[in-house]
């Protein structure tokens, strides 16, 4: 096959005279796959804080116990119940910031997928923001102070969870710097994890969700019998569709939602309480317009936040596993 002599296209082909006046084909969708879950961060409380230090206080009951007193008992020369103080806990709170600018023309052009760049930029940068601030709580961070030439930092959940541990050899959580040094790798185990939820339970607290990374969601569905279920029913048909992830664990002390994370650490399974713990925040989110000083525009996304572990103690952790599938 050939191509006649002065034929007139788009193409750059010998004996094509390739024309100039083609619409280009672009469409007004832009698609992005980067995940914008923050599944710690949206399931736990939201509250606020006033300093840069933020404190809270957490208190127990005594244990129980055979309580039996005589009748017309004299309490005063019987002497008096001492009463326990309260803990005074803290962290502090971190500043996480997204900027962009935008030069006037790009704002002004016509432009495909969006009216507004800054619109666009902004709403991108906010989602990024969240998930830098999923990501540090989901990893392991000890608190530190600022000094003037280091950024204050918040203790990170791993690195709260203390009471109800589970880990591998020489796993140690320094309890003056709360810093984490990991353990020797196992595999994962249901006993692992029900010892964890007993743990909890035991301390006072009433476990809800189970947030891990992507190879132990896969191992808990694979390896656990507590799995709720392993058919959904169709309607009018009954048992159909084969289930092959466990989102929902049966345990001997409630139902636990199993919830992956894209940010969690795939060595550590959290058990968590959620309405033990909070995001504290001194300032929220917000999009700030920075000084003109050319021919763009400018902007600075901003907040300043903490984490507030209301009582860890109602929390678990399954530490130290391997990444591998079972």
């Amino acid at each position: 096959m050939s191509v006649k002599a002065n034929t007139f296209g788009v193409g750059a082909a010998t004996n094509i005279t390739t024309a100039v006046g083609g619409r280009e084909d672009l469409t007004d969708v832009i698609y992005n796959i980067a995940p914008t879950e923050t599944p710690f961060m949206s399931n736990i409380g939201r509250t606020k804080c006033s300093a840069t230090t933020h404190e809270w206080q957490t208190d127990t009951l005594a244990t129980a116990a055979v309580n039996q007193q005589l009748e017309g008992e004299d309490y005063d020369s019987a002497g008096l119940d001492a009463s326990v103080v309260t803990s005074r806990l803290s962290n502090y709170t971190t500043i996480s910031a997204k900027t962009l600018i935008i030069s006037g023309t790009h704002e002004s052009v016509l432009k495909a997928g969006r009216k507004s760049e800054i619109a666009y930029q902004v709403a991108k940068k906010g989602k990024e923001l969240k998930r830098d601030i999923e990501f540090s709580l989901s990893q392991v961070q000890a608190p530190v102070a600022s000094t003037g030439t280091t950024t204050r930092k918040t203790r990170a959940l791993e690195s709260w969870v203390s009471s109800n541990v589970s880990s591998g050899t020489s796993y140690a959580l320094n309890g003056s710097t709360y810093v984490i040094t990991d353990g020797t790798q196992r595999d994962l185990t249901e006993a692992m994890a029900k010892s964890a939820i007993q743990s909890a339970w035991t301390s006072g607290g009433d476990p809800e969700m189970m947030l891990c990374g992507a190879v132990n969601k896969q191992n808990i569905s694979s390896q656990f019998s507590g799995i709720a279920t392993m058919y959904r029913e169709q309607s009018g048909v009954g048992p159909g569709t084969i289930i092959g992830a466990a989102d929902v664990y049966v345990s001997d002390f409630g139902e636990l939602k199993v919830v992956p994370s894209r940010f969690s650490r795939d060595r550590t399974i959290s058990i968590i309480q959620k309405d033990m713990w909070a995001m504290a925040y001194l300032r929220p989110f917000k999009v700030y317009d920075l000084a003109k000083t050319g021919d763009a525009e400018k902007r600075l996304l901003l907040s300043e936040w903490t984490l507030e572990s209301r009582n860890e103690a109602a929390s678990a952790k399954v530490a130290d596993l391997k990444t591998d599938l079972l």
